[in-house]
């Protein structure tokens, strides 16, 4: 029997050691050029071209005919999406998956809409990987990732909003004072799966503090946390010794954003997936 997990590339995950996974890319789009998000992305040139570029810019998801050639002819496939309220890769991946089971009724495939992005929706595939590599059953494992994602939280902090403002999930009035104020702005994944901002801050330490604050009252766990960061290494490691010193025996991973997530973040974003307390 064939196992297969599948994710858009909205969770950064390129690749995935002991099963078999692909990603299907977004894309983001400006009047000058297209990157599509893949393991050929150069993100720091999509960065700095973006910092640069002027005029409008937007993302599109995989559609259903993207999604039926990532399933390939697996007898199981596990699907992650970005969350469905800020990207339509969900319901695509849902018709797919219609098709998919129409065509061969004796396989099975779980599409999961993770409220979220990023490092959350990379958390949620490692648990699958687990799960599958346990030799758990398929809805055995449905169940239990409907569960564990419960048991998990997202919050960002952004330098810049130019690009949100720009894709109507924030007004241009906030982006632009941001901007011109030098404050950065922090906030989560809603239970809702929007994006839901929380408090604004400036200079590093506090917006560090604010952020660790701001984990202890999510209820982080000090158990799998998964930091990424566009140009923001040095700031990420600060966040992971925060963490350490409350929480000794935390795993923390750290990495660079890919496309979709590098887009919404921009220069000296950062997102942070955690395992919390329930």
């Amino acid at each position: 029997m064939k196992i297969k997990i599948v994710a858009d590339s909205s969770s950064d995950v390129l690749k995935l050691d002991g099963v078999d996974f692909e990603s299907a890319p977004l894309k983001i789009i400006t009047r000058e050029k297209e990157f599509v998000d893949d393991t050929e992305l150069d993100v720091h040139e999509m960065v700095d071209f973006l910092s640069e570029y002027k005029g409008k810019s937007s993302t599109s998801c995989p559609n259903q005919n993207d999604w039926l050639k990532t399933f390939g002819d697996a007898d199981i496939i596990y699907c992650i999406t970005i969350t469905s309220t800020l990207s339509g890769s969900y319901n695509a991946a849902m018709l797919a998956k219609n098709q998919y089971e129409e065509m061969y009724p004796d396989r099975k495939v779980f599409v999961f809409n993770s409220m979220s992005t990023g490092p959350e929706m990379a958390l949620i595939i490692d648990r699958i990987r687990d799960l599958v590599l346990e030799g758990r059953e398929f809805e055995f494992v449905c169940k239990e990732i409907e569960e564990y994602s419960k048991s998990l939280g997202l919050i960002f902090v952004l330098e810049s909003m130019r690009n949100l403002a720009n894709n109507g999930r924030i007004g241009h009035l906030t982006a632009r004072m941001a901007g011109i104020l030098g404050i950065r702005a922090i906030g989560k994944a809603s239970v809702r799966g929007d994006l839901e901002m929380l408090e604004k801050s400036r200079g590093e330490s506090r917006t560090l503090q604010a952020m660790m604050d701001i984990l202890k009252r999510e209820g982080i766990s000090g158990k799998k946390i998964k930091i990424t960061h566009n140009y923001n290494e040095g700031m990420s490691y600060k966040l992971r010794d925060l963490i350490l010193a409350d929480f000794p025996q935390a795993n923390v991973e750290i990495y660079e954003s890919r496309g979709l997530c590098s887009f919404y973040e921009e220069k000296g974003g950062m997102i942070i997936g955690f395992e919390k307390n329930i």
